[in-house]
């Protein structure tokens, strides 16, 4: 077969790019070693596009024990001994493609990146986004996603404690699905993605080896077309059963010390584990190809590199103590194979039968090594000029109020997830997870630690459209808005890991968006000390139309030294008065209302200044800390009024407010200005809580009622009322017997 540029183009791969593999080997390739690069220098695996604005964010620094790209995931000191390890990834083609499997098989891959580093899952998140909901598409999706998610974190055992949802257009062909998995550790007993130690065996375990996965990480690295279904082979089909027994043995096989390194076959499969793991151990590996177990016959040296079947390892044991290690997963029923040593050359070779397939030098294939890098062109998109013609004064505030308010606590992307989050178990096989009040982040129990018992506080933000209408801007505030979660919450933020969704990185325009994004991201993370441990990009995603809204999910952890500080989002009792802290501003900006009621497709990012959060976070934390407060709820989606709402949901309490006379009335209640946050205090202590914050924005807006809401003196009906449509809204969209009749069918 002859090689060449045209065959590397089938394999997504550019002429330059073969080229440069040619110098590299010094010789052209033949096709497995082609393949080989395909997979490595795909976007998925090599972040080609984007390395060099990711090397900008902060990476050390606050309780980074193990720091963003030395390992599958970072790890964070949280006191006692343990470290928290953290990460958040995509799952959006093989989601788009077979919304079942493609979300399934990345909350799988999710938290083998957090066991492989010898900690036990205890929580999973998610950050899902979808079309419209009135299209029968955007429905399907929606159920087989939620569908495939919800499976595979019951069935193994890890509770779903958190997320967001949003609904908008641009996501109608390319949903997105970020998956997040939070583990704890022993800071000792961490185990690295490392290859070293001439004549060590290399051990596969796990799963046998089939032809599902192909390709994906090159699959991940291009646009969905109406062909796309066709690469259908691409998408893994996983087994969360068989990912248990693998968690259990490979904890187990750690304990043992007869482990040097381990990593998990994710996207590109054991070419990506055997050039990573070597790369990283300055080694390389003999692998021998033919006796990795198989499920399919006759599998191809090609179709073995590249396959990413699912709950599979590559493990790494002391010489000698094979043996040990192989007792362990025949206990657990999982395949245990020797396929290969670890040598001292750098090179990676590849055997079949004895034959050599490919021979390779190990470094050339990974990011940060041999893999190119790239320095894109940018400018500033078009549609700024549209957003730079927004006059607020073109929008006429809506006489009847009530009514705006109707709408919004029924938008898709404001109201009830409960027919999605209900599916999902979010105490399953642990007792770590602390759900029985309402907070603005997820709360979990640290069980490991001694008395007083610490817990985690667990997000995922990002408002796409913030980020499309200023991405410097709109990132920022995503980092601002998880941070401010965490803080409502009772705990101190100290380090994120991201998802990068946007569209395709060749369109200047979008490479624009991407580099502002992150440079919004390091400038928020860098004034409230949480450094990026980790995460993924996810450039291709696109519709006919054009690129997704740019969407920079921010996964957060913070840490509560005491549980007994938790602070929830509800309204405690009758006659507290509600307080709103931080600057009320005229603006209406971005915000649900603005875009869903009033039809505005183009206007700036909501007010944010990024001094005013990080003085309103600190002087929330000392409320908590001073137990000032009773309820802290933030202001985002749906403005204060549908913030109000939330907090009186969990008891039937309901509010009387009274707008800010100097601030148009839709402004005041349906607004998305940042950096404010809505809390109560008990009457006996408001002359206290008043000296407290005389130095800083402070607005008294009412007081907590049985159940009426009264606005402006206005009676707007009872907050069971309220209630039931804000529950019920997607309900409506999915009824009883269609949600059912696409779970069938999946």
């Amino acid at each position: 077969m002859e090689i060449n540029a045209k065959t590397a183009q089938q394999l997504r791969l550019t002429e330059e790019e073969f080229e440069l593999i040619k110098q590299k080997l010094g010789r052209i390739p033949n096709f497995n070693e082609l393949c080989a690069f395909s997979g490595m220098w795909s976007e998925h695996c090599s972040y080609k596009n984007s390395i060099k604005w990711l090397k900008t964010l902060p990476r050390e620094g606050g309780r980074m024990l193990v720091k963003a790209g030395e390992e599958n995931a970072g790890v964070m000191d949280i006191g006692d001994g343990l470290g928290v390890v953290f990460k958040i990834e995509s799952h959006n083609h093989p989601s788009a493609i077979e919304p079942f499997q493609g979300a399934a098989t990345g909350v799988g891959g999710i938290h083998r990146d957090i066991f492989t580093m010898g900690a036990r899952p205890i929580a999973a998140l998610n950050s899902l986004r979808f079309g419209n909901l009135d299209e029968d598409k955007t429905q399907h999706l929606l159920a087989g996603i939620v569908h495939g998610i919800g499976h595979y974190g019951n069935c193994l055992g890890v509770p779903t404690v958190g997320g967001e949802i949003y609904f908008d257009e641009c996501y109608h062909t390319n949903p997105l699905v970020n998956a997040m998995s939070v583990g704890i550790v022993k800071s000792s007993e961490t185990v690295s993605a490392v290859a070293k130690g001439d004549g060590n065996p290399v051990l596969f375990v796990g799963s046998a080896t089939g032809k599902d996965g192909i390709g994906g990480a090159s699959f991940a690295s291009a646009d969905i077309t109406s062909e796309s279904i066709e690469e259908l082979p691409a998408v893994q089909v996983g087994d969360p059963f068989q990912e248990k027994k693998l968690l259990e043995a490979c904890l187990e096989v750690i304990k043992t010390g007869a482990v040097v390194g381990m990593q998990d076959m994710g996207a590109a499969g054991i070419i990506c584990s055997t050039s990573e793991m070597s790369a990283k151990g300055e080694s390389g590996m003999r692998i021998y190809l033919d006796k990795i177990p198989t499920r399919q016959k006759n599998m191809k040296a090609w179709e073995l590199l590249l396959s990413e079947s699912q709950e599979r390892m590559l493990l790494v044991a002391k010489k000698g103590r094979e043996k040990e290690v192989i007792k362990i997963f025949d206990k657990w029923d999982l395949p245990c194979s020797v396929i290969g040593e670890v040598t001292s050359d750098g090179l990676l070779h590849f055997y079949m039968h004895g034959d050599l397939q490919a021979e390779i030098p190990a470094n050339e294939l990974v990011l940060g090594g041999g893999a190119p890098q790239y320095d894109r062109e940018y400018k500033e998109p078009r549609y700024f000029e549209e957003i730079k013609k927004f006059d607020p004064s073109f929008v006429t505030p809506p006489e009847d109020l009530k009514k705006v308010a109707e709408e919004i606590i029924k938008l898709p992307s404001i109201s009830s997830k409960r027919w999605i989050y209900t599916q999902y178990d979010s105490t399953v096989g642990t007792i770590n997870s602390s759900t029985n009040t309402p907070t603005d982040a997820a709360i979990v129990v640290v069980k490991e630690t001694a008395h007083p018992q610490k817990a985690l506080a667990v997000t995922t933000d990002c408002n796409s459209r913030y980020v499309f209408a200023d991405p410097y801007k709109g990132a920022m505030i995503a980092v601002c808005e998880a941070a401010r979660n965490i803080l409502c919450s009772g705990g101190q933020p100290i380090g994120i890991t991201n998802c990068l969704n946007f569209g395709n990185p060749y369109d200047p325009e979008v490479y624009y968006q991407f580099v502002h994004a992150i440079k919004g991201m390091g400038d928020a993370c860098r004034k409230f000390n949480t450094p990026v441990t980790g995460g993924n990009v996810s450039f291709y995603n696109q519709n006919p139309d054009g690129p997704i809204y740019p969407t920079p999910t921010i996964g957060m952890v913070g840490l509560l030294e005491n549980i007994k500080n938790k602070m929830t989002l509800d309204f405690k009792d009758e006659g507290d008065i509600i307080y709103l802290l931080g600057r009320i501003t005229d603006d209406v900006s971005c915000s649900e209302y603005l875009h869903k009621i009033c039809k505005v497709e183009f206007s700036p990012a909501p007010y944010f200044d990024l001094d005013e959060e990080y003085e309103l976070q600190k002087k929330l934390a000392e409320l908590i800390s001073g137990q000032f407060i009773r309820s802290a709820h933030d202001v985002s989606e749906g403005g204060l009024f549908a913030t109000l709402c939330e907090s009186g949901f969990n008891r039937d309490l309901g509010f009387s407010i009274q707008t800010k006379s100097t601030i148009r009335k839709d402004a005041f209640l349906f607004g998305e200005g940042q950096g404010r946050v809505a809390v109560t205090v008990e009457l006996d202590q408001v002359k206290d809580f008043e000296n407290f914050m005389k130095d800083f924005p402070c607005e008294k807006i009412g007081v907590v009622s049985t159940g009426e809401l009264v606005v402006n003196g206005d009676f707007w009906g009872t907050i069971d009322w309220w209630k039931d449509q804000y529950d019920e809204a997607i309900e409506n969209y999915l009824s009883k017997e269609e949600a059912g009749s696409a779970l069938t069918s999946i």
